[in-house]
């Protein structure tokens, strides 16, 4: 909702999604410069569906973006992800 994305990435195979082991929609991935995973899990710590929870939320991506741009370490690199489980094709 009102995202501005500057690139996506479609994997109509899921090679990628099995490469990095999706589980969910939405499973996050952050990867650094170098091509090095430094976050994986959920996008937050609310697994929930309603919009007025996310005011509250902890992004897990966010913080994990904001750490590596600024050179620390990501303090929570893995988590749980939650959501629908991703439909590969057959």
């Amino acid at each position: 909702m009102n995202a501005a994305p500057t690139a996506a990435l479609l994997d109509p195979k899921g090679d990628l999604g099995h490469l990095y082991g999706a589980k969910t929609t939405p499973h996050m991935f952050v990867i650094n410069p170098q091509g090095r995973l430094i976050y994986e899990g959920a996008i937050d710590d609310k697994p929930t569906t309603d919009p007025a929870d996310v005011a509250g939320a902890k992004n897990y991506v966010t913080l994990a973006l904001e750490q590596a741009m600024a050179g620390q370490p990501v303090t929570t690199a893995v988590t749980r992800a939650y959501g629908c489980s991703v439909k590969y094709a057959q």
